[in-house]
């Protein structure tokens, strides 16, 4: 029997304002037809944590974007990380240091690639409102201070920097995926 692997999958822009809508029922029933188990979702917004044969992340990323674009109709972009790396990033806290108001959101992106872009640390926007504190692998933890704008720009700025290949979670959604991972 094969060792079986734990991952937490992260899809990109399904269930937002109405549009590409996936039911978290059918999403689970579609990981099991592909012969995943454990599969537990996390909120509505594609984020699966599963149990598999060990596999290339890469792979599965494919694997699963294919299947899921056949089924839905429509383009859901992957992002796989083995759920040792999502409990490694919760338990180092890149925001520990950071005093957390009403106004701050705390970002996690996840990108496709270690990123070849070597941003010097704290990057801090013109505006202020938006500063990426850390690069951890592929990863990148930011912060936004909507105090300061009402708009996201910061993920524009993400995908300036990085690609538009990247998903991104706030740090309380992630820190639930985490409790999650038996």
């Amino acid at each position: 029997m094969v060792n079986e692997q734990t991952y937490v999958a992260l899809l990109r822009g399904i269930n937002v304002g109405g549009h590409h809508k996936v039911p978290m029922a059918e999403l689970r029933t579609e990981m099991e037809q592909m012969g995943f188990k454990k599969i537990n979702t996390i909120l509505n917004s594609g984020n699966i944590i599963f149990t598999g044969p060990p596999k290339e992340e890469s792979r599965l990323e494919a694997d699963i974007a294919l299947h899921l674009e056949k089924v839905f109709g429509f383009s859901i972009p992957v992002r796989v990380r083995n759920a040792g790396e999502i409990l490694a990033l919760t338990a180092a806290n890149p925001f520990k240091d950071i005093e957390v108001t009403r106004d701050l959101r705390l970002y996690v992106s996840f990108l496709k690639e270690v990123p070849e872009n070597k941003l010097a640390l704290p990057w801090v926007s013109e505006d202020k409102s938006f500063r990426i504190v850390n690069i951890r692998g592929k990863e990148v933890c930011s912060v936004l201070d909507v105090s300061v704008t009402k708009t996201p720009k910061g993920m524009e700025l993400l995908e300036q920097f990085f690609g538009g290949d990247i998903t991104t979670r706030n740090w309380n959604t992630l820190s639930r995926i985490a409790g999650k991972i038996d």
